[in-house]
């Protein structure tokens, strides 16, 4: 792949994990209006498979050529819904009820040092995935600097075992999210791997409604601001984000896309800035550098 190809796609990482970054905001008005986590995560992935699947079932019409629903085997369809468990309902529920019970501070740290799992586990499982020592010294760098970033200048953690091992099983999630997507790009199109995480995470999700029953009533999903929020976290940080996010790992690896998770805190604090007035801090700077500084080393470039 040539440098400027490259570039590209590591541009377009930067802007999936600003936009998600920024989720925050719509996520949190969304809570502070009744939406529990749950319902927030399913009505987003409905919104985000319906839209996707009716995009896909025009394109083949116009190809006449017939959708593809299912996959090759059963294998490649249990590791489809393993997609749509990992980076689905568990990561969702596991952040999300991660909030409840630890600080956010704790949740950001751990859940933001998902590229290190990645890492680790990508060598353990894929013999051909080989890290030199300026990826890994480049993977550390950007880790303290987003712990920097998060921590800004506290550095005392209030322990909480539920909450700290929630947040380390949506951290676990996603490492393992990208472990499977790297055997389900080898054979399928990025379209119908998203689509297939959409409707494993819908599918996943609903054992969950059998504990807590409680669903938005209509005349709330219909309220303007409600409906406006919930659009955008289906149409564009769910269906755009997951299908630019799959693409860029199809095309530059797991390792090296998720480590643009570093990324994210700093993101939302500019977000923050932006909308809250939160002032920026000297520690915010300077994990910034650390965090471009070791993405940089960390990049796929021998």
């Amino acid at each position: 792949m040539s440098g400027s190809n490259r570039l590209l796609y590591h541009f377009i990482a930067f802007v999936v994990v600003a936009i998600w970054g920024s989720t925050f905001v719509f996520t949190k008005l969304l809570l502070t209006n009744g939406l529990s986590p749950a319902q927030i995560f399913t009505l987003r992935f409905i919104i985000a498979y319906l839209l996707l699947l009716f995009l896909e079932w025009y394109w083949h019409r116009r190809l006449h050529k017939p959708l593809q629903l299912f996959c090759h085997s059963r294998l490649d369809e249990f590791i489809m819904a393993g997609l749509g468990l990992t980076g689905g309902s568990l990561y969702f529920l596991g952040e999300n009820a991660a909030m409840l019970y630890t600080s956010a501070t704790n949740t950001s740290l751990i859940v933001c040092s998902c590229p290190l799992f990645t890492m680790v586990a990508m060598a353990l499982v894929y013999r051909d995935e080989h890290f030199t020592h300026r990826q890994i010294s480049g993977s550390l760098m950007a880790c303290l600097g987003m712990a920097i970033v998060v921590l800004n200048g506290h550095f005392v953690l209030h322990l909480s075992p539920l909450g700290d091992l929630l947040a380390f099983s949506a951290c676990i999630s996603w490492a393992f999210y990208s472990l499977l997507i790297k055997q389900a790009a080898q054979r399928y199109t990025t379209l119908f791997i998203t689509r297939k995480v959409f409707f494993y995470g819908i599918v996943t999700i609903l054992p969950y409604y059998l504990f807590f029953p409680d669903l938005p009533t209509l005349s709330t999903l219909l309220r303007a601001d409600i409906l406006a929020n919930l659009l955008f976290l289906s149409c564009v940080a769910s269906l755009l984000c997951f299908l630019a996010w799959n693409l860029v790992i199809k095309k530059l690896g797991p390792v090296e896309t998720t480590n643009w998770v570093y990324f994210n805190p700093i993101t939302t604090i500019i977000f923050a800035q932006w909308l809250l007035n939160e002032p920026i801090t000297p520690y915010f700077l300077v994990g910034t550098v650390l965090i471009l500084g070791g993405m940089y080393m960390a990049r796929g470039e021998r």
